[in-house]
């Protein structure tokens, strides 16, 4: 098939934009970070409704987008202004008060479908603004941990963001996804799971973890407030759970018989499919570093 220069182009042109946007706002400040992942989360939910509704459900948007800004704006208060670092098991008192206001709404529905907006409602925010606000928390973790640090214990408690770690499991969720099409195109025979991405083979997965435990070495040397060990399971970690976070994305899209979540980046469509793999890695990039400490 001949190459589509202007598509070509298109998603040139709309990844370079991404990137810069992406790593200009996690690098600068705790701010532009927390405000770029806070759209994120906001757009996310509004892809994954889209899609429920595809599927014949009615979420409560309104509460929904209410009850996401809301906790996410608590998430980022609780780990600047406040000065504390929470970890996200002791915002859920807090979660489950917002959570429990979209059932007082769907007393007022008069669709037959009630149990029905109300899975999707919920499925919303544990899926787009839950794993976000986590990642919020795993930016602020020197506040509340002492990583062990090659001169020392390492501890910042005058700058308690860190875009260090952020960082580093994007770049090697890059990294496992080049590395997963690069090997996949080569080598690639056995398919992965063919029934939700015909695209994916084990050797391209297999491939990808390798490599990308080559790359952590990197991501360890340029961050070395975790110790090597700690980002070669990461790495693991993200070839795992980015590889499953893909696979669930395109399986809510067959469901809803789509080829993208939205169109807001023109030539890679929407937030979801941009964001897929991190929603997954990070709630359990979260439990591995407090599990080590």
């Amino acid at each position: 098939m001949a190459l589509n220069l202007r598509t070509f182009a298109t998603r040139t042109i709309t990844a370079a934009v991404f990137v810069a946007v992406l790593l200009a706002c996690i690098c600068f400040n705790y701010v532009s970070f927390t405000g770029l992942f806070f759209v994120v989360s906001i757009w996310g939910l509004y892809e994954f409704y889209k899609l429920a509704e595809k599927l014949g459900a009615k979420p409560y948007k309104v509460i929904g987008y209410m009850t996401g800004a809301c906790m996410f704006f608590y998430c980022i208060l609780a780990n600047s202004i406040l000065g504390l670092c929470y970890p996200v098991e002791k915002l859920a008192p807090f979660i489950f008060v917002f959570i429990f206001f979209v059932f007082i709404v769907a007393l007022f529905d008069q669709d037959q479908n009630t149990i029905m907006n109300i899975s999707f409602t919920i499925a919303g925010l544990v899926y787009a603004i839950i794993p976000f606000m986590i990642l919020v928390n795993i930016s602020c973790i020197d506040k509340t941990f002492t990583f062990n640090h090659p001169t020392g214990n390492y501890y910042n408690d005058m700058a308690p963001y860190n875009y260090h770690y952020v960082l580093g499991i994007i770049l090697l969720i890059w990294a496992s996804d080049v590395c997963a099409y690069l090997v996949g195109s080569l080598i690639g025979k056995n398919k992965l799971y063919e029934r939700i991405s015909p695209g994916k083979t084990w050797e391209g997965s297999i491939g990808a973890t390798i490599l990308t435990i080559g790359c952590s070495f990197i991501i360890a040397h340029w961050f070395p407030e975790l110790a090597l060990k700690h980002w070669i399971v990461i790495s693991v970690l993200v070839c795992i759970f980015g590889t499953v976070g893909d696979l669930v994305e395109s399986m809510l899209k067959r469901q809803a018989n789509v080829k993208d979540s939205g169109k807001i980046m023109p030539g890679h469509g929407g937030i979801l499919d941009r964001f897929d793999s991190l929603i997954f890695v990070s709630p359990f990039v979260y439990a591995y570093l407090t599990f080590i400490h």
